[in-house]
C-alpha cells in the first residue's frame, strides 16, 4: 500500500487499524528500542511524507518502552469535556462524530496489552458542559461495561463540596478546561499508587494515546517529574491549520518575553503531558489559572521546584479543528493576560519582561486582533525554538502595529 498518497484521518477506523498494523510490523522487525529509534530517524531524514509511517513508528517505540519496563506502575489518563456532545458520537450518528471515548479505550488497550507490570485507567471530567457531555460518557461506560476502567467526574460536584482544588472558582463558568483538568489531577493522586503517573490529554483524537509510553519513558527511565509532548521538535509530527500556527507563534513569542526562565520549552499548549503523582501533590492546591493557560502555570511551578525536571517529547499530533471549541482569538489574549499575572506571582522582576507584561496587560481585544492579522514577518517566519535567543521585535514595534502606524517585516528597524 502506498501510504504517501493517503491522507491520515484519525477518525477513520480503517486508518487507525493500518497505523497499528504498521506499528506491529515495526516491532516485529526490531528487537531493540535503539533499532526502532534508527528507523524513526531515517524516516524523518528521508522526509518520508507518510503520516501513517511517522505515527506508526512513534506507536511502536511507545509500545516497546512499555513492554520493556521493569517493576510495577499505573497510568491515569485525564481529559476534560465541554460541548463534546458531537465528537463523542460515532460518524454514523453525526458527520463530525469521532467516537473518541471508545477509541481512547481501544488505543490504551493496544498499548498496554503486553505490559505485565503497568495498568491504566481513564478519567473524564465534565467542565460544566451545558450539553451533558459527562452524562453521555457515563451512558457509554454503562453500555460497554467499562466501569472498571473509566470514571466520570463533574467539576460542579467539586465546587459544591468546596474542595481545595477549586479555590478561586465560584461556578463552572470560571473554568475553561483548566479547572476541570486540575480537578482530575487532584482526584487522581488522592490515593497513593505504586509508580503512579498522571497524564492529561485533549478530548479529541489529535494525539493517539498509543504514544503514552513516550511520556512514561521520560518519567520512569529519565527520572523527570514531567514529560511534555511537543509538536515543535525535530522529530515531531504536526499537522496544523496555517492561521492557528501563525498566531501560535505570536503567542509563544510573547509569553517567552514574560517568562524567560522556561527556556528551551516551546510548546506549552500541547494537550499531552505526564507527571509523577508526587510532583502533582506538591503543586496542585495553589494555582492561579483555571482556564486555558493552566499548562504554563503547572510547568512554571515544577520548574521552580527543580529546573531540570521537565523533559520535552516529540510526538505526532494531527489537528482536529472542525469542531474545536477554542479556535477563536479570545483564549490567546486571555491566556497572555493570565501569564502576566503569573509573572507577578512567581518571577523576580526584570526590565524587559516587565515591559512586555505591561504591554500585554494593556491590550484590548481589538488591538490584539490587529496584531494577529499583522504578525511581524520575523515572528511568523521563524522557528519558535529560536525565540529564547531572538528578541528583535520590541514592544514599540508591537504598539505601532496595534495603532496601525506600520507593519513590521523582516527588515532592520
Amino acid at each position: 500500500m502506498d501510504y504517501s498518497l493517503m491522507e491520515l484521518e484519525l477518525t477513520n477506523d480503517k486508518h487507525l487499524e493500518e497505523v497499528e498494523k504498521l506499528a506491529s510490523n515495526y516491532l516485529l522487525q526490531s528487537k531493540t528500542l535503539q533499532q526502532l529509534q534508527k528507523i524513526e530517524v531515517d524516516l524523518f531524514k528521508n522526509e518520508d511524507p507518510s503520516l501513517f509511517k511517522k505515527l506508526a513508528i512513534k506507536l511502536a517505540r511507545s509500545k516497546k518502552i512499555m513492554t520493556d519496563l521493569d517493576g510495577n506502575g499505573h497510568v491515569t489518563v485525564i481529559f476534560a469535556v465541554y460541548k463534546e456532545h458531537i465528537r463523542i458520537k460515532t460518524q454514523a450518528e453525526h458527520v463530525h462524530g469521532e467516537n473518541f471515548l471508545l477509541k481512547k479505550v481501544s488505543q490504551l488497550n493496544w498499548l498496554f496489552e503486553n505490559c505485565t507490570g503497568f495498568t491504566w485507567d481513564l478519567v473524564v471530567v465534565d467542565d460544566g458542559c451545558p450539553k451533558n457531555s459527562g452524562g453521555m460518557a457515563n451512558d457509554l461506560i454503562k453500555k460497554h461495561s467499562l466501569g472498571d476502567k473509566i470514571k466520570v467526574l463533574f467539576l460542579q460536584d467539586a465546587i459544591d463540596k468546596r474542595l481545595v482544588v477549586t479555590n478561586g472558582i465560584e461556578n463552572t463558568k470560571d473554568s475553561q478546561k483548566g479547572g476541570a483538568i486540575q480537578y482530575g489531577l487532584w482526584d487522581s493522586v488522592q490515593t497513593k499508587k505504586q509508580g503512579h503517573i498522571v497524564v492529561f490529554t485533549d478530548a479529541d483524537l489529535s494525539t493517539h494515546l498509543g504514544q503514552v509510553g513516550l511520556l512514561v519513558d521520560g518519567i520512569v527511565n529519565h527520572a523527570k517529574s514531567a514529560a511534555i509532548g511537543s509538536r515543535r521538535e525535530k522529530l515531531s509530527v504536526s499537522v496544523k491549520a496555517g492561521m492557528r500556527n501563525t498566531r501560535g507563534k505570536l503567542f509563544i513569542y510573547l509569553w517567552k518575553r514574560m517568562l524567560p526562565s522556561l527556556d528551551e520549552i516551546v510548546d506549552t499548549q500541547c494537550g499531552f503531558k505526564a507527571f509523577s503523582s508526587d510532583v502533582i501533590r506538591k503543586i496542585i492546591d495553589d494555582l492561579l489559572e483555571k482556564k486555558f493557560a493552566f499548562d504554563i502555570e503547572l510547568l512554571l511551578k515544577i520548574h521552580l521546584l527543580n529546573d531540570q525536571s521537565i523533559i520535552k517529547v516529540p510526538i505526532a499530533w494531527i489537528d482536529s479543528e472542525a469542531t474545536s471549541t477554542t479556535s477563536e482569538l479570545g483564549p490567546y489574549l486571555s491566556m497572555l493576560k493570565s501569564i502576566a499575572k503569573m509573572y507577578h506571582k512567581y518571577v523576580v522582576p526584570n526590565d524587559l519582561s516587565s515591559e512586555f507584561v505591561t504591554f500585554v496587560e494593556s491590550l484590548t481585544e481589538d488591538q490584539f486582533s490587529i496584531l494577529v492579522d499583522n504578525v511581524p514577518k520575523d515572528i511568523a517566519d521563524k522557528n519558535p525554538a529560536d525565540f529564547d535567543r531572538f528578541d528583535k521585535i520590541k514592544v514599540s514595534h508591537l504598539e505601532a502595529i496595534c495603532i496601525g502606524q506600520k507593519k513590521i517585516g523582516g527588515e532592520d528597524e
